[in-house]
């Protein structure tokens, strides 16, 4: 991968300017290979990621579930028609085709259990194709994104030995 795609990969607020020093290429080419990017589609956003956690906000309390998804192809399309009705629903976060024994593996977000299983019930396994779920609620993030969410805080104590 090119390495200003590594850049913004890591930080997206890396200025044109900053990655121009790191790459020892110029501004302007950094700029144009950017825009580039973004017209292509290979850039598709620039996005923060929040920890949660930390906010002692109470309209923060989605929940997240990870669900396993067992579909049967379309003839002429396989997979692909049938995950796309399905990552279309915005509860959807994120939506992966996988090996092993489920096809696909869907990343939702609701307000409660309830809300994630009310839409397992009522829309994904409603969907022609689909033909089983198993559901994993997350409990706690430790690292999203290749990003740690913890802050590891050091003991300030001096140790003491007998």
């Amino acid at each position: 991968m090119d390495e200003i795609l590594e850049i913004l990969e890591k930080d997206a607020r890396a200025t044109p300017k900053e990655i121009a020093k790191m790459t020892r290429k110029s501004e302007q080419a950094v700029k144009k290979a950017i825009s580039e990017y973004e017209k292509k589609g290979v850039i598709i956003k620039y996005k923060t990621i929040v920890n949660k956690e930390l906010l002692k906000d109470e309209n923060c309390t989605d929940v997240l579930a990870l669900i396993e998804v067992s579909i049967s192809p379309e003839r002429g399309s396989g997979f692909d028609k049938v995950a796309e009705r399905i990552y279309s629903f915005p509860e959807v976060k994120s939506c992966y085709l996988l090996s092993g024994g489920y096809d696909l593996l869907l990343i939702i977000e609701g307000k409660s259990i309830h809300t994630i299983g009310n839409f397992v019930a009522e829309k994904l396994s409603t969907i022609d194709h689909v033909r089983g779920t198993q559901t994993h609620f997350i409990l706690k993030k430790y690292k999203d994104g290749g990003d740690i969410l913890r802050r590891i805080v050091k003991d300030k104590r001096i140790a003491i030995s007998m």
